[in-house]
Parts: C-alpha cells; sequence; structure tokens
C-alpha cells in the first residue's frame, strides 16, 4: 500500500476530522462485502505525544494459546457471524510509526464460544513498515458477564508485551463490564465495502 503517514504536527486536526466522520454511526452489525482500508483511514487519529496517551494495559483472560497462526485474516468457512475489519497504526510516544510489531489476536465466535482446541479465531502479524496493521475477522459475540470485545498482544522488537482488549461503541453491556475501558474503542464505520473499526495502539519503544 502507498498510503502516506501524516506528520506529528497533523495528529490533533486529522483526529479532529476522523471523528468528524465517525458522528451518528450505526452500532447495527449488518455488513456488506468489504475491500482494503484506504489511505485516510490508517493515518494517525490521536494524540501520541505524552505517557498518559499510552495504550491501556488490559487483563490476558483464560483463553489466550501461544503459537498462533501468522495470518491477517482470522476469517474461514467455519467461521459465522458479521465480518469486520479492523486496521491502524502502531506508535511509539514521540508519535513514530513503528514497523514489525507483533500483533497477536483472539476473540470468541458469535456464539460466544473460544476454541481452546484449535487456533480458529486466533492468529498474529506484524505492523508493515509504515507501522500499520490490518485484521480482518468477526464481531465477536457475547458470553455472561463480557461486553463484545477483540483480546491482543501487542510487542515492538525486543521490548515488553502490552496486552490489552478493544471494545466496541454503542453496546449495552459497556455500562455492566468491569474492564470495559472508553479508551480502548474501536471507532466503527460503515462504507460501502463494508464494517471498518480504527484503533491506533500507541506503546513503549525505546
Amino acid at each position: 500500500m502507498e498510503e502516506d503517514i501524516v506528520e506529528p504536527t497533523k495528529l490533533d486536526a486529522t483526529r479532529r476530522r476522523f471523528l468528524g466522520r465517525l458522528g451518528g454511526v450505526s452500532a447495527g452489525l449488518a455488513l456488506s462485502p468489504w475491500r482494503p482500508a484506504q489511505a485516510e483511514e490508517l493515518r494517525a487519529t490521536r494524540s501520541c505525544s505524552e505517557r498518559d496517551d499510552l495504550t491501556p494495559r488490559q487483563m490476558e483472560g483464560p483463553y489466550f494459546k501461544p503459537r498462533s497462526p501468522q495470518r491477517n485474516s482470522l476469517l474461514d468457512p467455519a467461521v459465522t457471524g458479521s465480518k469486520i475489519v479492523v486496521a491502524g497504526l502502531v506508535l511509539s510516544t514521540r508519535c513514530e510509526p513503528l514497523p514489525g510489531v507483533l500483533l497477536d489476536f483472539w476473540q470468541c465466535d458469535d456464539s460466544g464460544d473460544y476454541d481452546n482446541s484449535g487456533f480458529r479465531l486466533r492468529g498474529h502479524q506484524f505492523t508493515d513498515a509504515a507501522g500499520r496493521y490490518r485484521l480482518e475477522t468477526i464481531v465477536p459475540g457475547l458470553y455472561p458477564g463480557r461486553t463484545r470485545h477483540i483480546h491482543v498482544k501487542v510487542q515492538p522488537p525486543h521490548r515488553p508485551v502490552l496486552t490489552t482488549q478493544l471494545y466496541f461503541p454503542g453496546e449495552v453491556r459497556n455500562r455492566d463490564d468491569f474492564l470495559f475501558r472508553e479508551e480502548l474503542l474501536v471507532a466503527l464505520q460503515d462504507t460501502e465495502h463494508g464494517r471498518t473499526g480504527r484503533f491506533d495502539f500507541v506503546v513503549v519503544s525505546g
């Protein structure tokens, strides 16, 4: 892909433009066919100049499995549900895009079940030279006590692992889930090509 990454001085303006485009987005889960994310979707959307902007840590939970397959898509014929593409950047606290960062994703299926015997809806990938990642998956289901969420581990080369979770706006259960944090909401957008989600991770890299 040939998208440009915005310079740090443009981050706040970009964030305002991006959030403006998301006004009034529906929380519905219907999808149309999707295609790769466009350039504007992969520009930085947040300030990352202060340590307070680090992506919050969250508990790992009981269902993590190491050695997941390397892949950008968790979709296969056995996976049903509402498709979504989640994409974004991994940035340093100096707003620098970080290449070669490991992201390991895992989630439940649309019935709220985790695959503990295999690797369905589990996979890892690495950010590209511009610090970008892109995950094709489904909107996770619900199970008792939790709202919809996707687990992820993020590790820059030779640095500690950040374990966290991503959440979805407009979910009724968000207010009752004791782990939910607004800072971890994915920015959703319905496009003519399907549903997309956007989240930029900010991590300690140096």
